[in-house]
């Protein structure tokens, strides 16, 4: 496939990535299984007309096209017409508000923005059909040579701009592969994580695309649809998702046998040794672990459960543990506008999780983010204890501890307590200066839009408010 790929010296790279990586294949393998599969000589197809389309509302070599729209055919054509055509992808979560939207392309200046041409109603949808609005934004080529740029998830405050180039993205496709326990050709992924994050987009989309992996989201975000999705076919099925993804599925009352199930990968934040345990006790497969960021991608892998809650350094990746904190080798900063040693130095990644690397073994064990470690009169207390032990109550469906002059909580529920039951059992496994001073009960913790929960205290207090 030649027809209108571009490679634009000194900016991202087309046709030399995307054809030979991800679009290489033969035409009747399925890529996504859809209520109408898709082939890869169909694939091409809609890649080759997204690309006129955009080369139509202004696009051209070197300049960056924002995408602002759901999952859906209409994203992974678009995206990859892009990258074909010598440019850089700003994604943009669908779920931003317009404000956010606007300020995100106000600072970026895509050449041209491709959004829904009407509302979406998704409802619980993984995957909708979508028609498209192209629209000409700008005559300036892209700010950078990176191939796509991100927003961080903001679970712990601002989002950050996060820039990644071709041979990045390749590199980490071609790290998937070395991955003992990824999905192989033939198998299936049931796709659950938003593509417009690293998670998604590479370990699902790309590395799919690659390794000849069928791609099948479920009819809708529910339990009984993900355990539908995984018994629709006999071949080998991988789950990947996000902890969220997995109270969906231990929700379902008596799944049925699922011989085809495989394992289900999850990303994000950590899972409790009592949740794995009662996921793989319910479905029979392992509960695998990914550790990674949106600034470097996959940092270490634990598919099998051997380790938790240790995982194994990705092949390729550095990681070491200076004074608590874990670091990952990265010869450039992935942060646009944005120069902070405390981020990134001397080929250092700062990723701001506490951790320790056993010199023996190699393993990596993350102890949670490194702003978690407070001290109350004098004593170290862990926040991420904290938050476990109240994680652990029954009725809890999700805690945040944070540090706001004094340990605060913030728990939702699952099931009616009240606040002086839940204090009395948090007494039991807590010393008095671990314990929160203040607990808020909340209907709905905040989220981003992956699913993890926000630490961010301005918009826990707003939350309370």
């Amino acid at each position: 496939m030649t027809d209108g790929a571009v490679v634009v010296p000194g900016t991202t790279q087309g046709a030399e990535w995307v054809d030979d990586i991800l679009l290489a294949g033969p035409d009747d393998e399925v890529c996504f299984r859809l209520a109408d599969p898709i082939d890869r000589l169909n694939l091409r197809r809609l890649v080759l007309e997204r690309q006129t389309e955009l080369a139509q509302s202004g696009f051209r070599p070197g300049g960056a096209v924002a995408l602002r729209l759901p999952p859906s055919m209409a994203f992974v054509t678009h995206l990859l017409a892009i990258w074909r055509g010598g440019g850089q992808a700003i994604l943009l979560d669908h779920r931003l508000t317009d404000y956010e939207v606007r300020r995100a392309i106000e600072r970026l200046v895509p050449q041209v923005v491709v959004s829904p041409e009407r509302p979406v109603q998704s409802g619980l949808r993984t995957f909708v059909d979508v028609d498209t609005d192209v629209a000409s934004y700008s005559g300036h080529p892209a700010g950078t040579a990176h191939a796509v740029v991100q927003l961080s998830s903001g679970s712990t405050g601002p989002s950050k701009v996060i820039g990644r180039t071709a041979d990045d993205l390749v590199a980490e496709v071609l790290r998937y592969t070395q991955i003992d326990g990824v999905p192989q050709r033939g198998e299936r992924l049931i796709l659950l994580p938003s593509m417009v994050h690293v998670l998604g987009l590479v370990g699902g989309l790309l590395y799919g695309l690659h390794a000849g992996v069928e791609l099948q989201p479920p009819a809708r975000l529910t339990g009984d649809a993900i355990v539908q999705a995984i018994g629709a076919a006999t071949t080998p099925a991988t789950v990947l998702g996000v902890p969220f993804h997995i109270g969906l599925l231990a929700s379902v009352q008596d799944p049925p046998w699922l011989p085809q199930f495989k394992r289900m990968t999850t990303g994000g934040e950590l899972v409790q040794a009592a949740v794995s345990r009662a996921f793989e006790e319910k479905y029979g497969v392992p509960l695998g672990n990914m550790y990674g960021m949106t600034e470097v991608g996959v940092i270490g892998t634990d598919l099998y459960g051997q380790h938790r809650p240790a995982i194994r350094p990705a092949p390729g990746i550095s990681v070491r543990a200076v004074d608590g904190e874990l670091q990952v080798a990265r010869a450039e900063s992935p942060y646009l506008g944005l120069s902070d040693p405390t981020r990134w130095a001397d080929g250092w990644l700062h990723t701001r999780d506490a951790g320790v690397v056993d010199p023996e073994t190699g393993l990596v064990s993350i102890k949670g983010r490194l702003d978690s470690q407070v001290s109350v009169g004098g004593l170290k207390v862990d926040l991420t204890e904290v938050e476990a032990a109240l994680a652990s109550l029954r009725g809890v469906e999700a805690a945040v501890v944070a540090f706001d002059g004094a340990i605060t909580a913030y728990v939702q529920l699952n099931q009616p307590r009240s606040l002086v039951d839940l204090e009395a059992e948090l007494a039991q496994q807590l010393a008095t200066y671990k314990r929160p001073r203040t607990v808020h009960l909340l209907n709905q913790l905040p989220r981003t839009t992956t699913g993890k929960l926000v630490r961010d205290l301005s918009t826990l207090r707003k939350a309370v408010s």
